[in-house]
């Protein structure tokens, strides 16, 4: 075995243990588009650990840089960089996407207060929607127009994520709910904090920002079918599923304080019939044609590559 195949093997395996609903995903793709698209989930979970699992900041930017010249060819590459690359000149992906990824998860390093919607929506742009950029590159995507709706669903997938992990990013100093927000809700990003936040206040802003997630997965939905037919099912899944975390929130009341919302396998598979339904609806199987991108959705994501 090639150390290319161990590097895919490994990478798969990454996928499998650290994202459930990715993986049910990725089970509807084909092959080929399968093992791409777990390396270009393990570059980004090598990112995501770098920043989370430092000893300390300056460790972590270190490392970073040393990968981002990796990346840019400046320096020998890793197994799995390496194996990355191949795939991004296969697929003729681009690399900025994976250093704008870099650059959002380096703005999570140290201490966290997003200020503004415009703050929160470029960073979902960063960690998440590139990733959406680079899956289109995975799947064969040719239309130009699908780009913007690919980082609509990876922007969408973000707001949940931050919605879902309030707690969980308070206790490690970050808050990711804009501070206007909060501070129209009547409360002060050091209270949430300090674990002295009111949290039916929280809940307000958190409710708040599920709708508003709820505007991007709309658009995702519109640019569907841009995505080829054999692999369009595994991105409606996955974006079923990635929801259906926001649903489950919703109906407790946006209590995201009360700890870490988990939608079980059994609902997973609820909402993969959900999307073999959706699947076939005429404005995803693209007999009926989709509105097209409202650009208000990225007025604050100007200037960013692929906008």
């Amino acid at each position: 075995m090639s150390g290319s195949t161990d590097m895919v093997v490994a990478s798969r395996e990454v996928l499998a243990v650290n994202s459930r609903s990715f993986s049910w995903a990725s089970w509807f793709l084909p092959a080929d588009r399968r093992d791409d698209a777990a390396v270009v989930y393990a570059l980004c979970r090598l990112i995501d650990d770098i920043a989370d699992e430092s000893d300390s900041a300056e460790q972590a930017r270190a490392e970073l840089k040393l990968l981002r010249g990796e990346l840019e060819g400046e320096r020998d590459a890793r197994a799995l960089v390496a194996v990355f690359l191949d795939v991004a000149e296969r697929r003729k992906l681009d690399v900025v996407y994976a250093l704008e990824l870099i650059a959002g998860v380096e703005s999570d390093l140290g201490k966290v207060c997003l200020r503004s919607d415009r703050d929160l929506l470029r960073y979902c742009y960063r960690v998440a929607g590139t990733v959406g950029l680079m899956m289109c590159a995975v799947l064969g995507v040719d239309d130009q127009r699908a780009h913007a709706h690919a980082i609509d669903l990876g922007v969408a997938m973000q707001l949940t994520n931050i919605c879902r992990d309030v707690l969980e990013d308070a206790e490690r100093g970050r808050v990711y709910l804009p501070a206007k927000r909060l501070r129209d809700a009547g409360v002060e990003p050091r209270e949430l904090l300090a674990g002295e936040a009111d949290p039916e206040k929280v809940s307000q802003v958190v409710c708040d920002l599920l709708k508003l997630a709820d505007r991007y997965y709309r658009s995702a939905d519109c640019g569907m079918a841009y995505i080829p037919a054999r692999s369009r099912l595994a991105i409606v899944v996955a974006a079923r599923i990635y929801r259906a975390i926001g649903v489950k929130l919703l109906q407790n009341d946006g209590d995201a304080l009360a700890g870490r919302t988990i939608v079980s396998g059994t609902m997973k598979l609820w909402w993969v019939m959900v999307a073999l339904s959706v699947y076939c609806s005429p404005t995803i199987m693209g007999v009926v044609p989709a509105d097209g991108h409202d650009k208000s959705l990225h007025t604050a994501l100007e200037g960013l590559p692929g906008v």
